[in-house]
């Protein structure tokens, strides 16, 4: 009978964690496409339409894979769930509004900077430690930032840089809120997000005399983005994220920040300017910088509570 040496095990289980990984940057980079096809929705109504139907994924998800209520996941949890789920909130509405009004190349880069925001705020708050060489990847990003939002001295696209890092640094206290609550799942944080995003979202629209009822194609799309963007792409890096390390999985991210900006020029033949194209590359070089410096560890395991 044929043996399976842990190594050839563990090759394995990381080629699957790189797939999964790479995948889920996939599933993600296509939000600023989703959100370019909409017609007439504005982000209120399509952070509902998406809320309600990543929830109803999510509770489906974690009852099964973990045979108990993620209501019961988020009482354990405690307050950092709490905080996480609305962080979330603001990080959604964010980015939804800044891909409406600003390039898709340059709001998904402005994403990208969730990671030096969340080691600043980890610093700061939970007193961890910051390596040089990240200190250093900060710098250069902000260089990097400062190139892409000149020239964005009034209107709209500034808002939409502005909102974009909003954006980011909901996903960093997102980040950070989880690792005060010594927890490394996040989906019952997740799902919390999209109950709080449907009640908030719901008031929004009714008090800005909003419809509540979309198009038969923005909803669809709407409700697709929860479920197939936020709810698949959140499983396969869950399923990922166990087997690769830190700097791995930092690299494979930027697979969501290149492709965002891909689709929408390959679908609707939309482009950068000069300045997102510099310091984007700024940015990214920042990013990959910091990742490969890093030590190759693993990241603390995601795992069902």
């Amino acid at each position: 009978m044929k043996s399976i040496s842990p190594s050839s095990s563990h090759a394995d289980a990381h080629k699957y964690g790189v797939l999964f990984v790479f995948a889920a940057g996939v599933l993600w980079s296509t939000v600023g496409l989703g959100i370019r096809l909409i017609e007439d929705a504005v982000v209120w109504q399509i952070l509902l339409y998406r809320s309600i139907s990543m929830s109803l994924f999510l509770y489906v998800l974690i009852r099964v894979r973990s045979g108990e209520s993620p209501f019961v996941q988020i009482r354990r949890i405690g307050a950092p769930a709490i905080i996480a789920g609305l962080s979330l909130v603001a990080a959604y509405s964010g980015g939804i509004y800044a891909i409406q009004n600003t390039s898709v190349a340059n709001a998904m880069l402005l994403f990208a900077t969730a990671p030096f925001m969340a080691a600043v705020l980890g610093w700061i708050v939970l007193r961890e430690p910051v390596r040089a060489a990240t200190w250093i990847a900060i710098a250069v990003a902000i260089g990097g930032i400062a190139i892409m939002v000149a020239g964005k001295s009034g209107g709209v696209a500034l808002k939409g840089s502005l909102a974009a890092l909003g954006s980011a640094f909901g996903f960093a206290v997102f980040t950070v809120a989880l690792r005060w609550g010594r927890t490394g799942e996040m989906l019952p944080a997740v799902f919390l997000s999209g109950l709080f995003a449907i009640v908030i979202t719901l008031a929004i629209c009714l008090g800005l005399g909003l419809s509540i009822v979309l198009s038969p194609s923005d909803g669809g799309i709407a409700m697709g983005m929860g479920v197939f963007q936020v709810g698949a792409g959140l499983i396969l890096y869950t399923l990922g994220s166990r087997s690769l390390p830190a700097a791995e999985l930092a690299l494979l991210s930027l697979a969501e920040v290149l492709l965002g900006p891909l689709w929408v020029w390959l679908f609707l033949g939309e482009t950068a300017t000069e300045n997102t194209l510099i310091g984007g590359a700024v940015l990214l070089a920042a990013i990959a910088g910091n990742a490969l410096s890093g030590k190759r560890r693993k990241p603390p395991p995601i795992t069902a509570p």
